[in-house]
This record gives C-alpha cells, sequence and structure tokens, in this order.
C-alpha cells in the first residue's frame, strides 16, 4: 500500500477544481454583470438642413425647377399683392447660390398670340442643355431659357389646364384638363391624344416605366396609365379622408409613387403595392427625390388657421430614406410657411448638399444647407489617467522605446478602430443618432464592453487562466515526487 497517494490524488483534483472554478466564475461575471462604467451616451442631435439664405428676388414664388445641366434655377412666380405698383409675375432664372436674377421672362402669349407679363404657375419638364416647358393660365404652355425675355406658347382648347408634365416625345407635353389627360405639341398645343378618367386633375409622369400616376382626389382614386397605349392599367383606392390633395411625385429611382392626402403621405411600389405612410400635423404640400442618395424630401405646410388645433404658422422640411421611409434627419422648421396664400415647392440639388424650399405665402425661397455637427470631444475629467506602477521596473540604459527588453510581454498596440458592420445604410460622413462604429477620437479611453460582453473581462480572464494552468502543473508535479519517496515501515 501506499498510504500518501490518497493525499496527492485528492491535492491534485483540489488544485484543478480551483482553477476550473475561478476560470467559471469570472467569465460568469463577464456575461452577467453590468459594465464597471456605463456605455457612452449618443451623440446629441445629428444631421439637419440650416438656413444659408433667404430670396426676394422672384415675387411670389409657386413652382421651382433646378435644371439637371446648366444648373440654373427656374422659377414660376405670381404677383404679389402687397407691391400694387410693380406686377412681378413670369418665370424667373436665378442663381441658386445667391438668388441673383439671371434672366426674366416678361413676354408670354396670351389665347390671341397677345405678348403681356402673365404668371407663371407650373413648370412641367426641363428642356435639353437649359430652359423649361412651363404652365399659365388659364390654358398656356409655354417653353422659354436662360437670357429670353420672351416665351414661345400657344394656348390648348377646351377647359382649363390643371396640371402639366413632360410628354412621351421631345416636342410634346402632358396636360390635364380636369379628369382628362391629353398630350400635346409643344409648338401649337395641338391635341395629339387623349383620356378621359372617372375624376381627378394632378398626375406624376414615371418616364424611365412609361407610366403616368393620375389622382382622383376627390375618390380617393390612383389610376396607373400606361403612355405607349395612353390607357389605364391599374386602379389604386388612397386611404378614405376629408378630399384634401397635396402632391403626387414618382421616385425616379425606384418608381414608387408618393401621394399626399390629408396630413399624411402615402407611398406605393410601381406595381401599386402599398409601402407605408408618414404622418404630421401639418399638410404635406410638395416633394421631391435624390437618385444620388436614394433620399426623399417633403414639404409641409402649416394650415396657417390659428383656430385648429396644432397651427403655428411654421412649416416643416423632412427627410427620408425613399427605400424604407426613414426618417434620416432632425425636421427642420420653416417659419411663417403656411398654405393660405399658395402651395409651396422645393427643389433638390444633386447630392442632397442643398435644398431650396419656396413660400408663397411670404414671397420667399429659402436655401438650406446640409449640416453635420463635429464629434463630440472627450471629457478628460471621466477618463483620469492611471497611476504609474511604482513596482514597474525602468528600462535597461541603452535599450530602445517600445522594444522589450527581457521575457516580460510586450507593450500591447493601441486598437484599431473598429469597421463598420457590413450592410450599414448611413449615408458616408453621416451622423445619425449616434456614433456607434466611429472611431475613438485621439488619446480617448476605449469604450466600456456592452453589457452582457466578455471583451472588458478578456485580460482578467487570460490571467487567472494562467494562474490556474500554473497550479495544475504544480499539482501534476507533485505526483512523481511523492510516488518516489518511501513510505514509512
Amino acid at each position: 500500500m501506499k498510504p500518501h497517494a490518497p493525499r496527492v490524488t485528492g491535492a491534485l483534483v483540489f488544485t484543478t477544481a480551483t482553477a476550473a472554478a475561478l476560470i467559471v466564475a469570472v467569465t460568469a461575471g463577464g456575461a452577467g454583470a453590468e459594465p464597471a462604467a456605463p456605455s457612452p451616451q449618443a451623440a446629441p442631435g445629428g444631421v439637419t438642413y440650416r438656413e444659408a439664405g433667404r430670396f426676394t428676388t422672384a415675387g411670389k414664388p409657386r413652382d421651382l425647377l433646378l435644371h439637371p445641366e446648366s444648373k440654373n434655377l427656374y422659377v414660376g412666380s405670381d404677383d404679389l399683392a402687397d407691391t400694387a405698383d410693380v406686377n412681378e409675375g413670369g418665370l424667373y432664372v436665378l442663381n441658386p447660390a445667391d438668388g441673383s436674377v439671371r434672366s426674366t421672362v416678361t413676354r408670354i402669349p396670351g389665347p390671341t398670340g397677345t405678348l403681356a407679363r402673365r404668371a407663371v404657375t407650373r413648370i412641367g419638364a426641363a428642356l435639353p442643355g437649359d430652359g423649361v416647358v412651363f404652365g399659365y393660365p388659364l390654358r398656356g404652355i409655354g417653353t422659354a431659357r436662360t437670357g429670353d425675355e420672351t416665351a414661345a406658347g400657344a394656348w390648348v382648347a377646351g377647359a382649363t389646364v390643371t396640371d402639366i408634365g413632360p410628354g412621351t416625345g421631345p416636342r410634346t407635353a402632358l396636360v390635364a384638363q380636369g379628369p382628362v389627360l391629353v398630350e400635346v405639341d409643344l409648338a401649337t398645343a395641338a391635341v395629339r391624344r387623349s383620356l378621359t378618367l372617372e375624376g381627378g386633375d394632378s398626375f406624376a409622369v414615371d418616364a424611365a416605366r412609361k407610366t403616368v400616376w393620375f389622382t382622383d382626389f376627390a375618390n380617393r382614386r390612383l389610376y396607373k396609365v400606361d403612355t405607349e397605349r395612353l390607357a389605364v392599367v391599374a386602379t389604386v383606392e388612397l386611404p378614405a379622408g376629408e378630399g384634401f390633395g397635396g402632391f403626387t411625385e414618382v421616385d425616379p429611382q425606384t418608381g414608387a409613387v408618393w401621394v399626399g392626402l390629408d396630413n399624411s403621405v402615402v407611398v406605393y411600389a410601381a406595381t401599386g403595392t402599398r409601402l407605408g405612410a408618414l404622418s404630421g400635423k401639418d399638410l404635406p404640400r410638395a416633394a421631391r427625390f435624390d437618385s444620388a442618395t436614394g433620399q426623399a424630401f417633403v414639404v409641409w405646410q402649416d394650415a396657417g388657421d390659428p383656430s385648429l388645433p396644432g397651427s403655428d404658422n411654421d412649416g416643416t422640411l423632412t427627410v427620408h430614406r425613399s427605400a424604407d421611409l426613414t426618417e434620416l434627419v432632425r425636421p427642420v422648421v420653416l417659419p411663417g410657411n403656411q398654405v393660405q396664400l399658395g402651395v409651396a415647392s422645393l427643389a433638390v440639388q444633386p447630392g442632397a448638399e442643398v435644398v431650396l424650399v419656396s413660400s408663397p405665402a411670404q414671397g420667399t425661397i429659402t436655401r438650406l444647407e446640409r449640416f453635420v455637427p463635429p464629434e463630440p470631444s472627450p471629457d478628460p475629467s471621466s477618463h483620469p489617467s492611471p497611476s504609474p506602477d511604482p513596482s514597474a521596473s525602468a528600462p535597461s540604459p541603452g535599450a530602445s522605446t517600445g522594444t522589450p527588453t527581457g521575457p516580460g510581454p510586450a507593450t500591447s498596440p493601441a486598437a484599431s478602430p473598429v469597421p463598420a458592420p457590413a450592410g450599414s445604410t448611413a449615408a458616408p460622413g453621416a451622423v445619425v443618432g449616434g456614433t456607434g462604429g466611429q472611431p475613438p477620437a485621439a488619446g480617448a479611453a476605449p469604450a466600456p464592453a456592452p453589457h452582457g460582453s466578455l471583451a472588458s473581462t478578456g485580460t482578467t480572464v487570460l490571467s487567472l487562466a494562467g494562474t490556474a494552468a500554473a497550479l495544475t502543473l504544480a499539482g501534476w508535479a507533485l505526483i512523481p515526487f511523492r510516488a518516489g519517496r518511501p513510505g514509512p515501515g
């Protein structure tokens, strides 16, 4: 018999069990315990738009178009009521940077060809290179370019023109005369073909998909029209409501149609399937899209009626990701933009760095520029520098800084920034609600691990694991030592 063998086995078991218990205890503490310090708060604020200018050089603005090639800002304007001695109606061409006037079209043909200064209420399409197609009361269709004082134009026969848009060819335009959709010749306004619908008076053209979405706000219907055959191919029922219509616009990138109704915007896919809706306290009155960023911009105008609850005389600009309607920036307040004296319009510079919004009630166009707030600087008081360890040995004379001089562990390099997660939809450089995925500021202490993470306890686990391994090896070393000693006689 070897009376000491049971003691050796017991010691070994105790040593191994103790080491395992230490590892399990630390691991469990890292998984379930709260972090030593709270996680950093999200950065305040976020991406928004700030007013960079207010233009009063184009009368009472009724419609805007930023030409995609010439970059000129075209403004269809009406006469301001408070300037009785001057008629500001016409088509203006502005510099979008400062609102300065580049030219003004003041001579527009009437029904008999008589030239006069007339209000321009709708801008229907951009002409190649520069210039626009526009509509003016009651049935006028005109064209003009930068530098023109006189527009070419003609009058459409029949009822009042209620909407205008690009035609199916370079020399045609589509117009709505109430519920009648008509394609006319630009030079003569002669009718080429027409379609009579059950109701409605406005539409949006999806040229890429050869489709017109014609809206009947009174009967809460949306008609999908094939422009090749000029025939209705689908009917979409709009949500029930009081019949107040705001706008109909098509996202040229996706083909989705956005319809302003009452206090909401309803969005349908190119197939007619409902995708979702936006809601607000004001009235949605205009929308535009930026294909470069995949964003949608909506202007909401105040009702301008103090007797209505929530009416404060201020409008709002909202910005959304067009694919899923997510709001991307903080809403922008538009002081004094209310609907009583006219419907607002807007234009978006490609890339969405600049947005221009009209306010007919004020006779102004506001230039808004994208603003990204800077990252907050780290607070040194929240991350005090650790006191030096007096037990740490000084480097040997002549040793290079940062180079290990003995068997001890080398100093760890600074951790690399964590890359943004795959599939992230945030725009490059955008700050949308927080700082996740951003590299830490230089000199800032690393953020504590989130609740349930082992990252903050990894060093402790490795240290205790090494201790446990040493104890286990020591226990195994006792076996040959004890086994080699003779027992008592």
